[in-house]
């Protein structure tokens, strides 16, 4: 019997356990091969097309390269190997060949603009699909002349692989460097769990002593809690060169160039279209309507939150000085001083809290939680077929006992994986040739700490943050009703929309109620003390205009490289990102800092000249939360109104029009300015 490669097996989920670098490259030759041959024979009709004969062959050749594909993009991310990275690399141009081939193909373009003339999108659902092809053909370059075309496609091509290279280069520059301690005095003030996580570190590459890494579960509580300085400031030396000139690595996985030239292909694509820079390109399929709209709306979030941020910095000067006698705060100081001043105004830090967030209490809340505000359970379902012994898989039930849809939750951070958080789809929602409907399947992706000798993983408070963002967008994605795919899910919804759902639902992380589902003491089973949930309420502002100055900064910078900045010209990004920061930062950063060489979100991630979508969309969500302050947070009425008005309705309508359909009129900023103490 001929063995069939587990790629191309479609039948159902990704059969991950059997899928091999070797299996990549032939599996993708011939969905694409295939998928040519049937485009060709759509063509001749194309002129007569209706939505039966024409549009849903299309789909169909869609779903069969995103069900070949997804798989292993996520592996890509999550299990990286030598092997399986020259797989993918192999295959990113062939995928990005062929997407630019596919919107620039004239005839197809020609079957949309019939099924829009003839009125073939019967129901909403079906125009959208409609409008945002004609709309994506064009920003594909359909209407270029035949040199422009081939030349729009060589460069998109490029973009692709140059990506990909960024990324990798991160995720090397991440795994390629580690602090080793051999004397326990060194690490005063590191708690007890980091600790233990260090240790197994080093035990697993054969080191004793302590291992720290870069990784967030890692770094994070380090630069926290080490009450050494010096050892700080290493560890923060590391991290902002990673991935640069400078540093450890010293240019061993440099992105300087790499930058460099993403945005000067992004420039050149977007002037083939006509448009100015890469930034009006990218409005087109944004909910803010231009560049000047999105600059005025920073704008005046640094003029609200300036003034409080600088006075949060001046707290933290005189803690120091007056704690420690550090008369000259560094950068690497900033995250220590931060949580020792916290532990003074408010009497607890995050690790007061860790042990009230057990993982497996804190998963069982947040489904417990969802399941009060939009009628669904959660069931875990035993899989054969995981890519690491720590993922596990759950079907989304409804009310009716219908399976809505699925997700993988890899939640651990590793060797080998992609740091940060991230959704990511594996199967979308659609209807079938037989009537029924294909439900759909997320990827919900974490790096938290992994258990250590036996004892349950214990969150930070800011990492169920994270948890309950992600399960945001993986809701978006899963409790879609609309059928078509491209507008089903998170599909067709402007980037700047995206983060709605996501933000939204972290606000349940700070009420009492849903904290009651949340925490318990691990040990005891405790719920968290009144007192010290009186505490997290009244620090949920502590330093939050810097934290939101900072977002603004990557947002801001973002869009003046992709609006203002000219590649070919004398200024560097690097004075662009000191230009930002000199216009509205309140602390220095020492010039060796190259945090742009991992900004990952732009350069890799999708949010080029989107950076401003995490607080555009936190307008939205704040505005949103305030419907269940008023009815109750747990209101059944208040919770079906915005799955039916927001998550349900996928891409079909506009973000605003959903909004304004939920809460009965247009979004406002108070509820932002309150909830981040501006107001």
């Amino acid at each position: 019997m001929k063995h069939v490669n587990p790629l191309l097996d479609l039948s159902g989920l990704p059969r991950f356990e059997e899928i091999e670098a070797h299996h990549v490259e032939p599996a993708l030759d011939e969905v694409l091969a295939t998928n040519r041959e049937q485009i060709s024979a759509l063509e001749s009709h194309a002129g007569s097309a209706d939505w039966t004969s024409f549009a849903r062959p299309l789909e169909d050749l869609d779903e069969r390269l995103q069900r070949v594909w997804s798989p292993v993009s996520h592996l890509n991310a999550v299990v990286d190997s030598d092997a399986l990275r020259r797989a993918y690399e192999a295959c990113l141009a062939k995928v990005s060949a062929y997407e630019t081939e596919l919107g620039q193909n004239q005839a197809l373009f020609k079957g949309f603009q019939h099924l829009h003339e003839t009125g073939e999108g019967v129901g909403p659902a079906r125009r959208r699909v409609i409008s945002n092809a004609l709309r994506d053909f064009r920003l594909s370059g359909v209407a270029l002349d035949e040199s422009s075309r081939a030349r729009f496609a060589a460069l998109a091509e490029e973009l692709a692989l140059l990506e990909n290279r960024f990324e990798q280069n991160v995720l090397d520059a991440t795994d390629g460097w580690h602090l080793d301690v051999v004397d326990e005095s060194n690490l005063a003030g590191v708690p007890t769990s980091v600790r233990e996580m260090a240790a197994a570190t080093a035990r697993e590459a054969g080191q004793r002593g302590w291992r720290f890494t870069l990784k967030a579960p890692s770094y994070v509580p380090f630069m926290k809690f080490a009450k050494s300085r010096s050892l700080r400031e290493r560890m923060y030396h590391a991290y902002v060169t990673r991935a640069s000139e400078m540093g450890p690595s010293e240019g061993r996985w440099d992105n300087s160039e790499v930058m460099v030239n993403i945005l000067t292909l992004r420039r050149q694509m977007a002037s083939l279209l006509g448009y100015d820079n890469f930034a009006e390109y990218a409005m087109e399929t944004r909910m803010a309507t231009s560049v000047a709209e999105v600059d005025e709306f920073l704008s005046d979030l640094v003029r609200r939150a300036r003034g409080h941020a600088e006075d949060e910095l001046q707290a933290l000067v005189v803690f120091a000085r007056e704690t420690d006698d550090v008369c000259d705060l560094q950068a690497w100081d900033h995250a220590f001083y931060a949580e020792r001043l916290r532990e003074v105004h408010f009497a607890f830090s995050q690790e007061t809290l860790r042990p009230y967030f057990p993982l497996p209490r804190v998963l069982n809340g947040l489904f417990e939680v969802v399941h009060r505000l939009f009628s669904i359970r959660v069931e875990p379902v035993a899989l054969p077929q995981l890519w690491h012994e720590s993922v596990t898989f759950y079907d989304v039930v409804d009310a009716t006992g219908a399976r809505r849809g699925s997700f993988y939750l890899d939640l651990f951070a590793r060797a080998n994986k992609r740091g940060g958080a991230w959704m990511a789809d594996a199967i979308d929602r659609r209807r079938l040739p037989d009537g029924g409907v294909q439900t759909p399947v997320a990827f919900l992706v974490c790096n938290f700490t992994p258990p250590v000798d036996g004892q349950p993983t214990l969150l930070t408070h800011e990492e169920v943050l994270t948890l309950f963002h992600e399960f945001g967008h993986g809701l978006h994605h899963l409790l879609t009703r609309v059928d078509e795919p491209a507008v089903a899910g998170i599909n067709g919804v402007p980037w700047d929309a995206v983060e709605l759902p996501s933000q939204f639902l972290e606000n349940w992380c700070w009420q009492r109620e849903a904290l009651d589902l949340i925490a318990a003491h691990h040990e005891s089973g405790d719920p968290l003390p009144g007192d010290l949930f009186k505490r997290l309420s009244a620090a949920r502002c502590f330093q939050s205009a810097r934290a939101m100055l900072r977002q603004l900064e990557f947002s801001i910078f973002d869009l003046r490289l992709h609006s203002r900045f000219d590649p070919d010209g004398e200024e560097t990004i690097q004075q662009v990102l000191d230009d930002v920061r000199a216009s509205l930062s309140v602390a220095e950063s020492p010039p060796y800092n190259r945090f742009q060489h991992a900004f990952s979100h732009i350069f890799a991630g999708g949010y080029a000249a989107g950076y401003y979508s995490y607080l555009w969309a936190e307008v939205l969500s704040a505005d949103a939360f305030g419907a269940f302050e008023e009815s109750g947070i747990f209101d059944s009425a208040t919770g079906q109104a915005f799955l039916n008005e927001v998550l349900e309705k996928g891409g079909v309508e506009s973000p605003l029009d959903l909004f304004t359909a939920f809460r009965g009129r247009a979004p406002g900023i108070d509820a932002l300015l309150h909830q981040s103490g501006l107001a």
